[in-house]
């Protein structure tokens, strides 16, 4: 999976939206609810540290496993400490791409069975630019996203 550099999370404006109180239930339809439990900024519930913070869109279907679908919008922060498995995009050789951190094997892992193990070798040009916090996914596609 390759990754498409976006922009900062700094860039946007704090835009806060309605969050009703009520679960909605993916099963059988139940009575609306009309009560608002509050406001919701995207923002601040996505985006921990916005100088850190950075957005990117996946391509490829390397981690379709792991819910990241072509076309998805990654938030990743690179202040977050990559873990053995965390989900990171990471610089290998001159390309950036979205993989599982393997510390244990010294390797990125895509989660499509496809794609074997990427070794990171000694000597290698390797950094990690930030751990993937969220994914956003369209579940209709509007041109221009």
């Amino acid at each position: 999976m390759t990754i498409r550099y976006l922009s900062l999370a700094g860039e946007f404006n704090e835009q806060a939206l309605p969050l009703y109180a009520s679960r909605v239930p993916a099963g059988f339809p139940s009575p609306a609810d009309d009560y608002i439990e509050g406001r919701l900024d995207l923002n601040k519930y996505l985006i921990q540290k916005p100088a850190a913070t950075f957005f990117a869109r996946a391509e490829g279907d390397s981690m379709i496993g792991a819910g990241i679908q072509p076309g998805d919008l990654l938030i990743v922060d690179r202040s977050a400490r990559p873990v053995h498995n965390s989900i990171v995009v990471a610089a290998l050789d001159g390309e950036l791409t979205c993989k599982i951190l393997d510390t244990h094997h010294r390797c990125l892992r895509s989660v499509n069975p496809h794609y074997p193990p990427i070794k990171i070798l000694p000597g290698s040009d390797f950094s990690i630019e930030g751990v993937v916090l969220h994914s956003i996914h369209h579940h209709v596609r509007v041109s221009g996203l």
